[in-house]
C-alpha cells in the first residue's frame, strides 16, 4: 500500500471514528444511559463495523487492537462529549444523531472499500466491505438499544448510498484516479448525499406497498 494510501486510510479512520462515536454518544444520553453505557455505545457504533470487516477479510490485529490510541480516543470523547451534549446549546433529537452519522458514512464506506481494494477484493466484495465498514456499528448500536436497525427500515438513502460510494471508487480507478484520491471523492459525495436525503426528505419506495 502507498504512503498516500495509508495516509487516506488514517484520515478516513480518524473522522469515521469521531463521527460514529459520536452519533453513539448522543443516543447514549438520548436513551438515559449513565457514562459507562454511553461510552460502550459510542465504542460499538465507531468500531463495530471495522472489526466484522476485519473479521471476514482476515485481518490481523482488528484495527483498533492494533493502535491503542483509538480506545483512548474514546474514552476522552466519552467523558467530555456528555456535559457539552447535554448544553443548552445543543437539542437533542433523533436528527441530531443523523448529522454526524452521515460523515460517518461517507468516511467509512470509503474506508472499508479502499482496504478490500488494496487487499486485492473484486470490486464488487470490496464495495460490499464499504457497506459493513460504514453501517454494522450502527446496526449493532440499533438492536442494543432493542430497536429495529433504522438503516433497514426508514427508507432513506443510506445502505445504497454507501454501496454507491464503494463502487464509485473503483470506476474512478479504472478511469485512472489514483485509489486514494478516488475514496476521497467518494467520502465527499456520500456524505453530500446522505446529508441532502435528509434535508429533502428523499427515500426509497417501499416493496410492501401497504407500508409508507
Amino acid at each position: 500500500m502507498t504512503p498516500i494510501a495509508l495516509n487516506v486510510l488514517l484520515i478516513l479512520d480518524v473522522i469515521g471514528v469521531l463521527a460514529f462515536a459520536l452519533a453513539g454518544l448522543v443516543e447514549g444520553v438520548r436513551k438515559g444511559a449513565d457514562l459507562f453505557g454511553i461510552g460502550f455505545l459510542a465504542f460499538v457504533t465507531a468500531f463495530g463495523g471495522g472489526t466484522v470487516r476485519d473479521l471476514l477479510l482476515d485481518r490481523r490485529p482488528f484495527f483498533w487492537v492494533e493502535n491503542e490510541f483509538w480506545l483512548w480516543l474514546l474514552i476522552g470523547i466519552a467523558i467530555l462529549a456528555p456535559f457539552i451534549i447535554r448544553s443548552r446549546f445543543v437539542e437533542l433529537t433523533s436528527k441530531t444523531v443523523k448529522w454526524p452519522d452521515a460523515v460517518g458514512l461517507g468516511a467509512f464506506s470509503a474506508n472499508g472499500t479502499l482496504i478490500a481494494l488494496e487487499s486485492g477484493e473484486s470490486v464488487l466484495v470490496a464495495a460490499l466491505m464499504g457497506v459493513v465498514t460504514a453501517a454494522i456499528g450502527g446496526i449493532i448500536r440499533d438492536l442494543l438499544l432493542n430497536r429495529i436497525p433504522q438503516a433497514i427500515i426508514d427508507h432513506e438513502f443510506y445502505l445504497v448510498i454507501a454501496l454507491a460510494g464503494g463502487l464509485l471508487i473503483s470506476v474512478l480507478g479504472f478511469l485512472g484516479l489514483t485509489l486514494a484520491w478516488a475514496a476521497v471523492i467518494a467520502a465527499v459525495l456520500v456524505t453530500i448525499t446522505r446529508m441532502s436525503a435528509m434535508t429533502f426528505g428523499w427515500r426509497l419506495p417501499s416493496i410492501n406497498k401497504s407500508k409508507p
